[in-house]
């Protein structure tokens, strides 16, 4: 596999190279955060270079890198560091993917006891070349994080495998406690923003995660700052209610380059305490609205607070 060092030697959009520039709109205050530098910000990386992985935290640019890192929280990024899909609001690398490491469960769950994760988050590229989208490999980390540190509880932020049969139930069998997929936008913007995915199949996915096991934790999440309606953005959250789904992120789009989807604009911090509060109204078990709330942000925190949110429930 291209360890991460090396991939950043060659262009990483370079199916983008052709697209008109858009602007980018000056951060306000809200958005802006302190650089990285903390001791266990550095021993997080050096963990994550040993064990030549990939991470989404870096490979997304995402803000939130430093205050994870230096309390030793990652998100890993399986099956490589290149993704079939060239979505207008993603950092991560296009193109055509080497054949799968076999040896990255092992060094995946192998770094999940190195940092003492409580709660180990997976992610990965789409694979939308391989047979089961990399069902099987989700699976083999799964597993193998349980061998090494069976007090981890694990989420996962898959794919949509559209199209992969079987793929989705191989993953819910082997009992990560959250599954997590991202609807990313509202439907009225997947053609420009996601192009190669369906909103209904991936609301569908998580519906039947519920199907397959009640008892899991479903999450899902969107981007605003893309041009999507308030209204837009309460319509998405009652297809979630409707498909059963416990916890929705809401957060800011931020623009990785000028080859990628403008900013329509910056939320404030108040619009989004507000689709928070109207999210808790509608029934989600958790809701986490803010400029820099991302999937994997305080991911363990609000497990703990999930499950609590279930048994008072119950």
């Amino acid at each position: 596999m291209v360890t991460l060092l090396d991939s950043r030697l060659r262009p990483r959009h370079p199916e983008k190279a052709n697209n008109p520039d858009t602007p980018l709109l000056r951060k306000p205050e809200w958005i802006r955060v302190k650089a990285p530098g903390s001791q266990a910000y550095h021993d997080t990386l050096k963990i994550v270079r040993d064990s030549k992985l990939v991470t989404v935290c870096e490979e997304a640019g995402c803000p939130n890198i430093g205050e994870c890192w230096s309390k030793k929280h990652a998100t890993f990024m399986i099956m490589g560091d290149t993704c079939t899909r060239a979505c207008a609001f993603c950092n991560v690398r296009t193109g055509r993917p080497g054949p799968l490491d076999l040896d990255e469960p092992r060094r995946v769950a192998d770094a999940v006891a190195r940092m003492e994760l409580s709660h180990a988050v997976i992610t990965s590229v789409d694979r939308d070349d391989l047979d089961d989208g990399g069902a099987g490999h989700f699976v083999r980390v799964i597993r193998l994080i349980r061998e090494r540190s069976p007090a981890t509880t694990i989420e996962v932020l898959t794919p949509d495998f559209l199209r992969k049969d079987g793929a989705l139930e191989r993953v819910v069998e082997a009992k990560p406690d959250v599954f997590n997929h991202n609807l990313e936008t509202v439907p009225s913007l997947y053609l420009s923003i996601r192009p190669g995915a369906r909103y209904f199949h991936s609301l569908r996915l998580l519906q039947r995660v519920k199907e397959l096991d009640p008892t899991m934790f479903t999450k899902s999440g969107i981007m605003v700052g893309l041009g999507e309606t308030r209204e837009e953005v309460l319509q998405v959250m009652d297809d979630m209610r409707s498909a059963d789904i416990d916890f929705i992120t809401i957060g800011q789009y931020l623009q990785p380059t000028r080859k990628h989807a403008a900013i329509a604009r910056f939320i404030t911090p108040e619009e989004f305490k507000a689709y928070e509060s109207v999210a808790c109204s509608k029934g989600f078990l958790m809701a986490a609205a803010s400029p820099l709330t991302r999937s994997s942000h305080h991911a363990g925190e609000d497990f703990a607070r999930l499950r609590a949110a279930r048994l008072a429930k119950a």
